[in-house]
């Protein structure tokens, strides 16, 4: 294939997945990398540029691409200690993405996509619902607030510019390199280590790595996915009693699960000034995919089972 790709964020956790899948179907890849970084990847060409902004310069990344996919981003933290968290999001988030979006539409790129988060939807889903398209947006901190907002910057250069873009909101990613709450899980799973989290039956829906880079190349290329947003997910949620099962016995552990009462968990959760977490893993957050499923023709080639059993695979294997 011809198709000249451009990545940005392309040395993180998903872009390299995607990179070395891109690769694998011949297309010719752009990498965009900080100027620090040392990284030399043979396979796919490099294009340094600085820390994303309102005033970086693409102009070399961008010659004769035809698709950038957007994977860069200044990230949720959960203790974040900038000064104006909202400015700092929004600079590299919102002002970044438009930047870029518009550099792109004046190089003659003809398609962007993004990965927004489905944070831009909210935090929790209650009383059975499933987060869909059609949802208003109701970001709560501010990283979905900037995620929302560059939505919407997209959308203003979409129609000023004619440049097509797709949107992606994904939920929590787990893979290979997985970091985060996720790889904490992972190791206290691997550990052991006894949890009160036996009586749960919260709903949450995640997505493996592998299926993200699969919808992020459909949604690159398929015409239909030209100006829409698809919200992501395995199909298969779970409750996090369920989840921590499946990850015992991915990484061949037994599971050491206690009930415990929810409400005595969130106590805990305020005295240890952790309720964010303790609230993630009590709440449900639904995810209705049937939206790309439909208008591309999508399904996720990996199921749930899959996905966790190649993640413990590499969690094993950086161990030995």
């Amino acid at each position: 294939m011809n198709e000249r790709i451009l990545i940005t964020g392309s040395s993180g956790f998903v872009g390299r997945e995607l990179c070395a899948d891109l690769v694998r179907r011949q297309f010719s890849v752009t990498a965009a990398m900080r100027n620090e970084s040392s990284q030399q990847i043979s396979q796919y060409s490099i294009a340094r540029i600085a820390d994303i902004g309102p005033d970086t310069d693409w102009t070399a990344a961008l010659q004769g691409i035809e698709v950038v996919i957007h994977l860069a981003a200044r990230v949720h933290v959960m203790r974040d200690n900038a000064p104006d968290p909202i400015s700092e999001f929004r600079r590299t988030n919102t002002a970044g993405t438009e930047h870029l979006a518009r550099c792109a539409a004046g190089a003659g790129v003809k398609r962007l996509v993004y990965v927004s988060s489905i944070k831009v939807n909210g935090e929790e889903t209650v009383n059975g619902h499933r987060y869909s398209e059609q949802d208003a947006p109701a970001p709560q901190d501010s990283y979905g607030i900037s995620k929302w907002e560059a939505e919407q910057a997209l959308q203003r250069v979409t129609q000023e510019t004619g440049l097509e873009v797709a949107i992606l909101r994904p939920p929590l990613v787990y893979g290979a390199d997985v970091k985060g709450n996720f790889m904490q899980m992972m190791r206290v799973v691997a550990r052991g280590m006894p949890l009160p989290l036996a009586a749960l039956h919260n709903q949450r829906d995640l997505l493996y790595v592998g299926n993200l880079v699969n919808a992020l190349i459909a949604c690159a290329f398929h015409p239909a996915a030209a100006g829409k947003t698809f919200l992501l997910s395995d199909g298969e949620p779970v409750s996090t009693s369920e989840l921590l099962q499946r990850l015992a016995h991915a990484l061949a552990v037994p599971s050491h699960l206690f009930p415990f009462p929810a409400s005595v968990l969130k106590l805990a959760g305020k005295l240890s000034g952790k309720s964010d977490q303790i609230e993630r893993l009590l709440g449900s957050l639904q995810i209705d995919n049937a939206k790309i499923r439909h208008e591309l023709n999508w399904t996720p080639p990996f199921t749930m089972q899959q996905g966790l059993q190649l993640t413990a695979e590499w969690y094993r294997n950086t161990r030995t």
